[in-house]
């Protein structure tokens, strides 16, 4: 029969175990040091922060990376992990790791650096803007009972994920005076330290929620998660509308 202490013990057991995965995604990333050509290095530590969203998030989410497109023909920046849908909506012009993610598909995405500083952090902002301007289409969905109406797309999430934290205060006082001065179509919604830090401002009204250090790992996929439950499912996209498109000819043909 369970008692009291078997309650702690069980749940100092989880706090260990997430403990020890987060230690070994830190080894992972700073094995990479080894590797002396800075983009094939960060290609390696894209890979890993790829496996351990894929091992956090159900199935529903698909992780890669990616670029995203819309129905206008524009495209973002090159996206280093983007989570998206798969279910109902299919990835464009695959070839090998090259992909291109409907806009209307993606849930969140992330830009993968050594550190998190002032110029990474604007960086990351930069790549969210180039997703999150792009057109996302939206239509009925139709049913056996007949049909629910058009769903108003959601905000994407984007965050930062890196091996440390520049600042000496961590997610402190100098950090949020660089984030909170980002533009407000670029805000980063959310960041990831391997080495034992985590933030997101998921609770909205400008308020930062931080994770502990030895559980960072663990705390910031929940929390993803939990964000990610919020969205529900994307909308529905109009392929009509990237039908329409392909039939414009060039101007002069």
């Amino acid at each position: 029969m369970s008692n009291e202490n078997d309650i702690v013990t069980n749940a100092e057991f989880l706090r260990e175990a997430f403990a020890t995965e987060q230690q070994c995604l830190v080894a992972n990333l700073r094995s990479s040091a080894r590797i002396s050509h800075a983009g094939d290095r960060g290609e390696v530590n894209e890979q890993h922060f790829i496996d351990f969203l894929r091992k956090y998030l159900p199935n529903r989410y698909t992780v890669d990376k990616a670029i995203v497109m819309d129905s206008l023909g524009n495209v973002s920046h090159s996206i280093d992990v983007v989570v998206f849908d798969r279910q109902y909506t299919p990835t464009l012009l695959d070839n090998d790791k090259h992909r291109y993610v409907p806009a209307e598909a993606v849930y969140a995405i992330f830009e993968c650096k050594p550190k998190i500083d002032k110029g990474y952090l604007e960086y990351a902002a930069e790549k969210a803007n180039s997703v999150r301007r792009l057109a996302r289409t939206s239509v009925d969905i139709h049913h056996a009972g007949g049909k629910f109406p058009a769903k108003k797309p959601g905000d994407i999430v984007a965050g930062i994920l890196a091996i440390d934290v520049d600042w000496k205060d961590g997610f402190g006082e100098a950090f949020r005076a660089v984030h909170q001065n980002l533009p407000k179509g670029s805000m980063i919604d959310c960041g990831f330290a391997a080495a034992g830090a985590s933030f997101d401002t998921f609770a909205g009204d400008g308020a930062y929620t931080y994770g502990p250090a030895n559980n960072a790992l663990a705390y910031f996929a929940f929390r993803l998660l939990w964000r990610l439950q919020s969205l529900a499912t994307v909308p529905a996209v109009d392929w009509m509308a990237y039908a329409d498109q392909l039939s414009h000819k060039p101007k002069g043909v």
